[in-house]
């Protein structure tokens, strides 16, 4: 609701203007992407706000009786289902800590898993894969390049050889475009697995373990766009013997707890993701809250992995340098190798220049000729071609504005299909062969989701065809079918969440004081890039970035501290 909906529906119902004022103030706060109101920056900010207008019994609680607003002491002020919502989610994310499941895995066992003894650089993912059985929550964290999804398929391996079974596995993320790269990359992580365990005691077991599919959190939790909700819940609950969720740092606050109240407390959640990348798009930080609250935990669920395994290693010290808000090593890094850069676009002349060579080599790498008659043969062609997809991307930081995604992609799109075309596109129509395409839309009739990315690709007889990969496979759709789309030659850096690329432009605000300028969005934006980076921006901007982390107002870090130092010795399982 915002804040002018939800203050004159205060004022409707009898609160008073003082009180609506507040009600303004905490429902612009959510919008930010805050569960609560911080009462002292709230007063700070706009004086007028009364503090005995908080004291309005019927409207304001204290949680023991159900109110629109709940006011925790001089700290925040929250909606009640927030408030409710940080509650539930603190108290069944410290059970699962609490609650005991296979056990670890014994040393031997994991060292065959790994193929013989380690060199040191992936103690902590042998960390993860003996302890992931100890609780009915484990929590994997750590930036890219550092073995998320092989120690997952390992832990996976390990919970299948203490169950006696392969066991019913859901793995999810959030958004179509994560769960189809987690798709590919256990895909591919299996394939290297197999390579290491040839021949030993795991090779049996890794022959006979299926690779599980890749759904989006929504419709593994059943939702349904017309009522707003979600089917499965603690009436309907998930069927699985373990739920993984990767890209958990995309989780809001709400997520969380519908997916908390749909498992069953005997079903373990396994959490994957980079708790340094940017928060949200919903109110809370669920992920970096949980993990700083488990980290200051002696034996708590959760292993971090800090080494990159990547050649690239100029691209795994900028990303430390970024997420330690270190701005003289970030800078530092960016001038160390010639595959990063630092480069302020001043004026609308320099954003074209560098858009109008951006295109050129974009073009290099999607065109592609008509696709072969044959069905099995122009699915892989396709796929070739989609490949060409996460060559290179360039990212804003906002979605508006000259600058932002729309300006920025509408010009790449016009850019694109002229340098494809060899000239002046002549084909009426916006769409183009090599056209990169975003869906904008969940639409579960066809397996598309938002932030899912294609490719319009010509097909043997002449017609032209979106591509995307999907679980099973390249897959064509008709133009005329699709649901709601953009051209993707530009994203903003929230959309390319769970995504990778060869090389990364990111352009970010002239102005140092832009408020979406942050450390975790540097973060996330440099961490897409898997061999070049270009960061289109001043050297204040950067430094105002690297110094500004995101804080998001809210109490669940407290209230998992408080659950978690209520465990029996003050020691997790």
């Amino acid at each position: 609701m915002s804040a002018r909906l939800l203050a004159r529906w205060v004022e409707a119902h009898g609160g008073g203007p003082a009180l609506a004022r507040w009600a303004a103030a905490l429902a612009t706060a959510e919008a930010e992407g805050h569960t609560a109101l911080d009462l002292t920056r709230a007063h700070a900010e706009d004086p007028a706000l009364d503090p005995a207008a908080l004291d309005a019994p019927g409207w304001v609680g204290t949680g023991a009786l159900r109110t629109p607003f709940v006011r925790e002491g001089d700290q925040r002020l929250y909606l009640w289902r927030h408030w409710q919502a940080e509650a539930r989610v603190a108290a069944a994310l410290a059970a699962r800590a609490r609650d005991p499941d296979t056990g670890p895995l014994a040393p031997e066992a994991v060292e065959a898993l790994f193929g013989g003894p380690g060199d040191g650089r992936d103690t902590a993912q042998r960390e993860a894969v003996r302890r992931c059985g100890e609780a009915r929550l484990f929590v994997l964290t750590g930036g890219p390049g550092t073995g998320k999804t092989t120690t997952v398929l390992r832990m996976l391996l390990a919970r299948q050889h203490q169950l006696g079974h392969p066991p019913r596995v859901r793995v999810a993320a959030p958004t179509g475009k994560a769960a189809q790269r987690l798709v590919e990359a256990m895909r591919e992580g299996r394939a290297r697995l197999a390579a290491t365990l040839a021949g030993g005691p795991w090779d049996a077991a890794l022959a006979g373990f299926a690779l599980p599919e890749a759904s989006t959190l929504h419709r593994l939790l059943g939702y349904q766009p017309a009522r707003h909700r979600y089917a499965r819940d603690a009436r309907d609950p998930i069927e699985a013997e373990l739920v993984v969720v990767d890209e958990a740092s995309m989780l809001d606050l709400a997520q969380l707890d519908a997916l908390l109240e749909a498992l069953p407390a005997s079903t373990p959640l396994w959490l994957v993701g980079d708790a340094e990348q940017l928060s949200p798009v919903g109110p809370g930080s669920a992920l970096q809250d949980l993990v700083q609250a488990l980290e200051a935990r002696p034996g708590a669920p959760l292993v971090r992995l800090r080494h990159s395994f990547r050649a690239d290693t100029q691209l795994a010290a900028l990303n430390t340098a970024i997420a330690s808000g270190d701005a003289g090593a970030s800078l530092a890094a960016l001038g160390a190798h010639p595959a990063l850069a630092l480069r302020p676009l001043a004026g609308p002349a320099a954003l074209e220049a560098a858009l109008r060579d951006w295109a050129r080599r974009l073009a290099a790498d999607l065109k592609s000729p008509p696709l072969p008659a044959e069905p099995a043969a122009a699915r892989e062609a396709a796929g070739a071609a989609l490949a060409g997809l996460r060559q290179r991307q360039w990212l804003c930081a906002t979605r508006e504005g000259p600058r932002g995604s729309q300006t920025v992609a509408t010009r790449l799109d016009a850019l694109l299909r002229r340098a494809l075309a060899g000239g002046p596109a002549a084909e009426a129509g916006p769409h183009y062969p090599g056209r990169p395409l975003i869906i904008v839309r969940n639409d579960p009739d066809s397996g598309l989701f938002n932030g899912d990315v294609g490719l319009c690709l010509l097909g043997a007889d002449g017609r032209l065809r979106a591509w995307f990969d999907t679980g099973d496979g390249p897959r064509a759709f008709p133009l005329g079918a699709l649901p709601a789309h953009a051209p993707a030659c530009a994203l903003t850096v929230h959309k390319s969440q769970g995504s990778e690329y060869g090389t990364v432009a990111v352009l970010l605000p002239e102005d140092p004081q832009h408020p979406l300028l942050s450390r975790e969005l540097l973060y996330t934006a440099a961490s897409r890039a898997r061999h070049a980076l270009t960061l289109h921006a001043s050297e204040a901007v950067l430094r105002a970035g690297v110094s500004r982390p995101v804080r998001r107002s809210g109490g669940l870090r407290e209230r998992l501290t408080a659950q978690f130092g209520a465990s029996a010795g003050g020691k997790m399982p």
